[in-house]
């Protein structure tokens, strides 16, 4: 059989196979979404290696699998520990297996004005609010993995913080993914109005050895004046496969900071999509990857300036330490009203092994005359100077190697403004190259 039509099938059946355990049956707004997005998901083109947003994507051994939902139950003895905060720090939201878990979630005294719950909850008792908050972040271009999150629409984080509202505690949001063949597909929303601020951290990991599809999606609006930390520390399993979506909106003046972590999942990808609504608004993106043996990591970034006087700044350094592949996509749009842009691209990588490949594309693409953008990309591997005048100090040379290798996350982790998020990262990458997992 054609391999197109095996691939078609494949998305087919993981709809009519999940398609009865959703919730909000009954609800026309929603039915309506959900039946224009298996339409969508039986028409789209399918990802192929000839369209260039997926021409170093092999998706092979996922189509090998098929993924349903899971019961919310946890297994005997499954790894719930390691959160970035302690529970009397956060917020804490859990999702275990693509399902909310009350029991292991802490929501402690909201001021007025700020929800922070599941989206089972909000279309159980507030379905009109849902609607609106869904169409507000109806926008991002879509292929046929995000409609499929959007045909099984079931669950996920809903963050809304009121007007000029600043949260007294960062909120967690943390996916475990425990079981073999299963799906998750969060669908979360991310909502801060005007003046608004907030520190939000996603923590996504699962069991040693579990074989699952995470397919998440985190639409985030700012309003004017608002400003968001924004965290995301990717740990799947070896055997996972990882695709996530931030999709994100800013009215005026409105500042948002995204650092992105991915060290885990056999297959991860992470797309981030950011436009202006307003002027003077700033994004600023940062991303750390780690990509070790017969790991495939791949970070794509279109960021949209359509408006005057705005400013973005994206930094990724990626570290490949085996026979794995880092696929780095960058692309930042200038149109024809954006004057006086200020927006700047990089993309550094080290190899560590003969055998690392790194397939990098930062882009500039811009179609006005009074702006200030850069872009550039470099990959390489360990300096021997630097290691040279380390071993010469009397530092032996796989500690030396480390030391290079926490240097240069380093000027990533520089711009983590919280000193919780900062160790735990910190601690991560340490301890990726402390044991026999990376051979220096």
């Amino acid at each position: 059989m054609n391999p197109q039509t095996e691939q078609r099938r494949w998305f087919n059946e993981t709809v009519a196979d999940n398609a009865a355990h959703l919730s909000g049956v009954g609800l026309r707004w929603l039915d309506v979404t959900r039946a224009e997005a298996r339409q969508a998901v039986n028409e789209l083109a399918l990802p192929d290696r000839r369209q260039e947003a997926w021409r170093y994507s092999r998706l092979d051994r996922l189509y090998q699998q098929q993924f349903r939902f899971e019961d919310v139950n946890l297994p005997q003895g499954a790894d719930i520990g390691g959160w970035v905060y302690s529970a009397g720090d956060s917020h804490r939201l859990v999702f275990a297996n693509g399902h909310f878990v009350a029991d292991l979630s802490t929501r402690h005294a909201l001021p007025g004005g700020v929800t922070i719950s599941s989206l089972k909850q909000q279309l159980d008792c507030d379905p009109d609010r849902v609607a609106r908050w869904l169409a507000q972040s109806d926008w991002q271009n879509r292929d046929v993995f995000s409609e499929l999150n959007r045909a099984l629409i079931n669950d996920g984080a809903v963050i809304h913080v009121g007007e000029n509202v600043v949260l007294d505690r960062p909120v967690e949001v943390v996916y475990l993914n425990t079981s073999a063949n299963q799906l998750a597909q969060p669908h979360s929303l991310l909502i801060l109005e005007a003046g608004a601020q907030a520190s939000v951290v996603e923590r996504f990991s699962g069991d040693a050895g579990a074989s699952y599809f995470f397919n998440g999606i985190m639409a985030v609006s700012l309003g004017s004046h608002a400003r968001l930390q924004h965290y995301r520390l990717q740990q799947e399993s070896a055997g996972a496969h990882h695709l996530s979506r931030v999709a994100l909106r800013q009215a005026a003046a409105s500042e948002y900071h995204g650092v992105n972590i991915a060290s885990g999942g056999a297959w991860n990808r992470t797309d981030i999509q950011a436009r202006f609504d307003g002027e003077h608004a700033v994004c600023n993106l940062d991303g750390l990857y780690t990509v070790g043996e017969d790991q495939y990591t791949d970070f794509h970034l279109d960021v949209i300036h359509g408006l005057p006087n705005c400013s973005s700044r994206e930094d990724f350094k990626g570290i490949v330490y085996g026979k794995g592949r880092a696929v780095f996509d960058g692309r930042i749009l200038v149109q024809k009203d954006a004057q006086k842009t200020d927006a700047h691209l990089s993309n550094k990588n080290l190899l560590l092994v003969p055998l690392a490949e790194v397939d990098t594309k930062p882009q500039l693409e811009i179609h006005a005359d009074d702006v200030k953008c850069s872009h550039g990309t470099t990959v390489g591997r360990l300096d021997p100077n630097q290691l040279f005048y380390l071993r010469s100090r009397g530092i032996d040379e796989h500690e030396a190697r480390k030391m290079i290798c926490l240097g240069f996350a380093e000027q990533v982790l520089g711009h983590v403004e919280d000193e919780a998020v900062h160790d735990f990262i910190q601690h991560q990458i340490g301890d990726l190259f402390s044991g026999e997992t990376v051979q220096l």
